[in-house]
């Protein structure tokens, strides 16, 4: 959970446990999110070994915890608005997406691209797809043992997630 592939990849995760991090930890205080987010990383780590337990790729990175903390958030503020940037061949642009579309989209990718991983073995890339699943499966399943309040300003349409 501490090492990482390169500056781009500790980047990525760094700014998805920015744009959801926050209002995870501040539902649950600094130390219950800690111990999630470590959590969260473990559960990450054991779906990925149960799925593919002879591997020889290390697995890197904070994105199995990470995940989990997105778990934690599609249940604590689903119509939280996230900014998202949307490409479009050589266009892009910006939308506003309720946190649990952005979220399920999201998550489905990672089950898809896992799923096709484990027929082609030369398909994952060396993403560790399954962290994320299972990551994200402990954030759903556990966020409400942690979590201690939450902030109506973040369940309220109108207010954009940055």
């Amino acid at each position: 959970m501490f090492t990482h592939a390169g500056l781009l990849h500790l980047g990525g995760n760094m700014l998805f446990l920015w744009i959801f991090g926050n209002n995870v930890e501040d539902s649950m205080g600094p130390v219950r999110f800690v111990i999630f987010y470590l959590l969260g990383g473990i559960a990450a780590l054991a779906l990925q070994t149960a799925i593919n337990p002879d591997s020889t790729t290390p697995t890197l990175g904070a994105s199995g915890a990470i995940a989990g903390v997105l778990g934690g958030y599609i249940v604590m503020y689903p119509r939280a608005r996230v900014l998202t940037l949307i490409f479009l061949i050589i266009f892009f642009t910006f939308i506003e997406l309720p946190a649990f579309v952005f979220l399920f989209i999201w998550f489905a990718q990672q089950a898809v691209f896992g799923a096709i991983g484990l027929t082609d073995p030369t398909g994952g890339g060396g993403v560790a797809y399954f962290a994320h699943v299972g990551g994200f499966v402990f954030g759903l399943a556990t966020i409400k043992l942690f979590a201690k309040r939450r902030s109506a300003a973040y369940g309220q349409p109108k207010y954009p997630v940055y």
